[in-house]
Formats: structure tokens, sequence, C-alpha cells
């Protein structure tokens, strides 16, 4: 497994690894409670991806993760981050050193956005040389102008302020990440924009992620591998989502992800996994152009919105280098790879 390296380098950036995190036996008992709000949780995050957890309201899914940073204590059992139990980290160095999104972000209104971005460099004594350059690079990282660093949380979009949030989360380069439900309270475009936008980020750093969110659709887009929680704290199946989509392991799991858990896979593959049909072989039409680089979902709506049997698939150069048809959406539907 791959360790947290907890040494800083120069620069601005600590440059540190991604820490493997497990769960072993974690439990969590409330005083008076009939049963566990976490039940024996066992799972393994392999350093560098995304873990889900999802559920019905109540099923114990932040209370999981918020046991990681130790915000909540456990009872029994243990969390491994990068291989060393949070039980034996102090709690105020551990929150230091984990990020943390939340749904509300949580910006300090009387502090600028750099402001807000530096707080766990300061805390952790970087000189204002190295946190200055961190902010700078945050911001750019993020997308936003860095004249925005001067302005307060108020002056600031919603989705613009759930960005600063990441950032902020990101800023002693932890080598682990918790998000509670981070774009919950963001309109539906702003939204998916948001995930857009972290997924590229996560793509380019590769921090171990611990994700909580109640949408399937939402863990299906982010997860590497989703943790599917029931009433009682209870772990009712951890799998990749293609996994999960094709072979849920009980009737709760398949009652959670859908009916139309089949249709959900082709938000997991792109027109360029499918074997096209060859442009010559076939009668198309000029339009819809489908990329070759759109997932199979948004294919389908331009094809259903077009009234489109098939259409022709092009490159970056809008060359086209196949046809995508109905039929070919239907096997990738129903394929068990």
């Amino acid at each position: 497994m791959t360790t947290a390296n907890t040494a800083q380098t120069e620069g601005p950036s600590a440059s540190r690894q991604a820490a493997s995190l497990e769960f072993r036996e974690a439990t969590k008992r409330y005083p008076g409670a009939e049963r566990p709000a976490v039940d024996h949780l066992t799972l393994s995050v392999d350093a560098g991806e995304i873990c889900v957890l999802v559920g019905p309201s109540g099923c114990g899914k932040t209370t999981a993760m918020r046991m990681v940073n130790r915000m909540i204590d456990i009872t029994e059992g243990d969390i491994l981050v990068g291989g060393r139990s949070v039980r034996d980290s102090d709690e105020t160095e551990l929150r230091r050193h984990v990020g943390y999104v939340i749904q509300q972000i949580g910006l300090f209104p009387h502090r600028t956005i750099a402001e807000n971005i530096a707080t766990v460099p300061q805390l952790l004594g970087w000189d204002r040389r190295r946190t200055a350059a961190r902010v700078d690079e945050l911001v750019d990282l993020i997308g936003l102008p860095r004249e925005m660093g001067r302005r307060y949380p108020a002056q600031l979009s919603g989705g613009q302020r759930q960005r600063v949030g990441v950032a902020r989360a990101l800023a002693a380069d932890p080598p682990a990440m918790l998000m509670d439900e981070p774009f919950g309270a963001i309109d539906p475009i702003n939204r998916e924009r948001l995930q857009n936008e972290f997924l590229r980020l996560q793509a380019e750093l590769r921090k171990t992620v611990v994700f909580v969110t109640h949408d399937i659709d939402e863990a299906i887009k982010m997860g590497d591998r989703i943790a599917v929680m029931q009433e009682g704290g209870v772990l009712a199946q951890y799998a990749p989502p293609a996994e999960l989509l094709m072979h849920p392991a009980n009737p709760f799991v398949e009652d959670f992800v859908g009916a139309d858990r089949a249709l959900k896979r082709l938000a997991l593959e792109r027109v360029r996994d499918v074997n096209l049909i060859p442009a010559l072989h076939v009668d198309h039409p000029a339009e819809p152009l489908i990329g070759r680089d759109e997932l199979l979902r948004d294919a389908l709506s331009q094809m259903l919105a077009a009234d489109a049997p098939y259409a022709p698939v092009v490159d970056g150069d809008g060359r086209i280098v196949g046809v995508l048809s109905i039929e070919l959406l239907s096997k990738a539907i129903t394929s068990e790879t």
C-alpha cells in the first residue's frame, strides 16, 4: 500500500503522496441508541481513488466519514490513514492534514478569499512567501482570476465559493480529503460543472477522497468505488460503479440503485469505448454530430432529440471516424464488460 509522505518539500506545494485509507470493523455507538450508527464497517480505499459513501438519510454515511478525522470518535474497531491509526494521531494535527469540504462551504466571512485558502498553511507555520505562492497556485487551479483573492465570500457566487472551499481543503496538499455532500446546495447546472471541475482536478492531483452523497447518480459519476450503506450503518455493497449497476448484492441495493440501473451504465462509458460502424457502411444523417469523447448517455440524448437511429462520430478535428447507432447503445447497456 502507498503510505502518506508527511515530509514537506521546497516550493509552494508540500507535494504529499496520497494515502491509502482503511476501515477495520469501525463502529460508532451512541449512548441509549438501540443499534450502532455505523456497524463494523470494513473497506479499503486505494491511494488516489475516490470512495463514495451513499445511502438513505440516517444510514451512517456522514458519521463514517467524520470518524476519519475524529470529528466523531470511533467506539470500536479502527481507521487507518496511510497505514497509521487515527487513534494514534492528535485530533487537531489530524484535521490539519486531512482536507475537509462541506455542503455549506464554511468560509470565514470576514476574511478574504486568499486568507481563507491560507488558513491551514498558516496554522502549520508556513512562511508568508510560501503561503502566498500556494494560494496563487490554487486560485489558478480552480479556475478563478487571481484578483478574486482580494474579495470576500459574500462577493462570490455559490459555485465560486464552493470552488474556494475545495481550494482551502487542498491548501496543505493533504494525503486524504473528506467531502460531505459538497455540491448538494448548488443548482443543477452549476452542480454538474463543479463535479466536472473536481474530476478534472482529481485527474491531475490524485488525492484519496471519501465523498458522501445521497444521490446515486452523483455517486456513479464521481466514484472509483461506491459503498452503499443501509439503515443501521451496515455496508450493503462495496464495488466499482459498473459492478454495482450490473450485479447489485441484494434487493436493498437493487432498489436503491433504481430500476433504470442498466441505463445508468451509459454514464460510465464514452463513445470512444464503442466499436463504431465504419462510416462507409451505413447511410447516416448529417446531424447530430457526436464527439468521440462524449458520454454515451449524452450521445443517446442527442440522438433521441433528433429522432436519429444513426449519428456520425467526429474526432477533435471534426473528421468523421465512424457511426454510432441506437443498436450499439443498446448493446452497451446490456454488455457484461
